[in-house]
């Protein structure tokens, strides 16, 4: 790992939660701090199945990279709002496949810069990177990327559980798009984002709680998440409950009967 991003010091707020430690803590993990645990019990409390959304949604990324790297040959990961490392990561997933495969992971709280320097060791084949930015400022973000990736040849763009942390004031869905507008043919969007379709009392109650501890907290209809691919040609089964993606590539996945998985996913493929 060579880290582009390292040279940027941010001081670690320790006051309020952060959406990658809160879901550090539902993941198990031990890097977050008594703010995230707080909201993260808080939220346990209304929704005890809140827990198994997070893992199910790691799931999907797991299943998503182990199809690209298998099936559509991608060696090729940009990963935005990576979070704080939690085994298997994306790049182990995509080397064990292909140990050639070039990965870059971006976010922008620093104590993940802190676990990704000592964490995301690559195979010697590959490349393993990482980038401390925003996804509001994707300019950069492809900047400090093609320090690693050809963006002449095809990348998976991975925006996992991130969109939904952008208010329409951010207007996320033009930021995608100038992400996968500076990507070649035969690159792949990968996304999930929380919806409200299924369970509006309970999501709108999460709403609440992220407000509370001064986050955004997004959810999106079916349409509207559809709108981040326009133009691309989904992977069958298109856009569906993460669930639903391709459940026959499970590797150590458990079920909840009492989970309603408020997330569609899917993959698509730049044309």
């Amino acid at each position: 790992m060579t880290g582009t991003g390292a040279r940027v010091t941010v001081r670690i707020d320790t006051s309020r939660p952060h959406p990658a430690r809160v879901y550090d803590w539902f993941l198990g993990g031990k890097d977050n701090y008594p703010v995230d645990e707080e909201l993260g019990r808080q939220i346990m409390g209304v929704d005890g199945t809140a827990r198994h959304v997070a893992r199910t949604n790691r799931w999907f990324m797991q299943r998503v990279t182990r199809w690209l790297a298998a099936e559509a040959g991608l060696r090729q990961f940009l990963d935005i709002g990576t979070g704080i490392p939690t085994e298997p990561n994306l790049h182990q997933i995509a080397q064990r496949v292909a140990p050639g495969s070039r990965v870059v992971y971006t976010d922008n709280d620093p104590i993940v810069l802190k676990h990704a320097e000592a964490l995301l060791r690559s195979t010697p084949e590959g490349v393993t990177d990482y980038v401390q930015a925003d996804v509001r400022d994707p300019g950069r973000i492809l900047r400090q990327a093609r320090e690693s990736l050809d963006l002449g040849r095809p990348v998976a763009l991975s925006l996992v559980a991130l969109t939904h942390f952008l208010g329409d004031e951010d207007d996320p869905h033009a930021l995608v798009a100038e992400l996968v507008d500076a990507l070649p043919s035969g690159s792949h969007l990968v996304l999930s984002q929380l919806t409200a379709d299924f369970d509006p009392e309970g999501v709108g109650r999460g709403v609440a709680m992220y407000a509370a501890g001064g986050m955004t907290l997004a959810p999106r209809t079916r349409a509207e998440i559809a709108r981040f691919f326009e133009g691309l040609e989904f992977v069958e089964p298109g856009l569906v409950q993460v669930t639903d993606w391709h459940p026959e590539l499970a590797d150590g996945e458990s079920t909840d009967d009492r989970a309603v998985i408020s997330l569609y996913g899917a993959v698509a493929r730049k044309p």
